[in-house]
């Protein structure tokens, strides 16, 4: 948006992140994560209620996911779904809790996102679609999602390649229980900001593109790109939902390599 912001990223904090232990350590991350975001607003202009903070608590225990949520957190990210199933089943005492489902999806797992989950954030197959959208005429039930693009062109990244994003796009309206809110990526995980900042901008542009023929039914509002190193290049280049981990729950023991299926070990740095 305005070429001239040279934001860093924050991926050297790789481990320095304080566990949250209370839920006083909670509502001062919540409140540091948000200044944050309003920073980056006021450079790009923007309005900080455009914003949506995704807290991530994957790999984190229960213990910890009540603390966020008497923090304030009423929306969790979480990558694995067996690992957001299972939590979810121990916390529905907390009726107003939601849950987004942000990494990898194999189609023989589509019946627990339709069992459970509010948002599905990486979509990447017509063949996922449509285990999706069976299931969750089964439960009765739909599903906010988004398209996962593979902005950074690694081969070990999940996600669309950007050029076959408006064909997948055309044929999403045949799924009835997919309720489409826009595009999702994975930025390259780099210390160099310039590379980072390419990848969002890639996705804004593409958006921009899709809009023009995309169909009535498909909405490409949403932008679902930054996390705790870089979100807020990711505002300043149009992101409307940032998923944000350590830098709320903590620094976790393991890189991103150990959480994400395919990620590059020597690339990898955490959420």
């Amino acid at each position: 948006m305005l070429a001239k912001i040279d934001t860093q990223t924050h991926h050297d904090r790789h481990g320095l992140y304080p566990q949250a232990n209370s839920v006083e350590d909670f509502r001062r991350n919540l409140a540091t994560v948000r200044k944050r975001i309003d920073a980056a607003c006021r450079r790009a202009n923007r309005d900080s209620a455009a914003v949506r903070l995704l807290p991530v608590s994957k790999t984190k225990p229960e213990a910890s996911l009540r603390m966020a949520y008497a923090a304030g957190c009423r929306i969790l990210g979480e990558n694995k779904v067996q690992e957001a199933h299972r939590k979810w089943e121990a916390m529905q005492d907390l009726d107003d809790l939601h849950w987004s489902v942000i990494g990898h999806l194999q189609t023989n797992k589509a019946k627990l996102v339709a069992r459970f989950a509010g948002e599905f954030q990486a979509l990447d197959s017509l063949r996922l679609a449509e285990a999706l959208d069976r299931r969750l005429q089964i439960e009765g039930r739909a599903l906010d999602v988004f398209v996962q693009v593979n902005t950074s062109g690694e081969p070990s990244k999940y996600g669309l390649n950007p050029e076959d994003v408006a064909p997948f796009v055309q044929a999403l309206p045949a799924f009835s229980a997919l309720r489409v809110r826009g595009l999702m990526t994975l930025a390259l995980f780099s210390s160099e900001a310039a590379r980072v900042r390419q990848c969002f901008v890639l996705l804004r542009r593409l958006r921009d593109q899709l809009r023009q023929s995309a169909p009535a039914s498909i909405g490409l509002d949403e932008l679902s790109m930054g996390m705790s190193g870089d979100f807020e290049i990711a505002i300043e280049e149009g992101a409307t939902v940032v998923r944000v981990g350590q830098a709320i729950f903590g620094a976790r023991p393991l890189p991103d390599s150990h959480y994400w299926p395919g990620e590059s070990s020597t690339e990898a740095l955490p959420r």
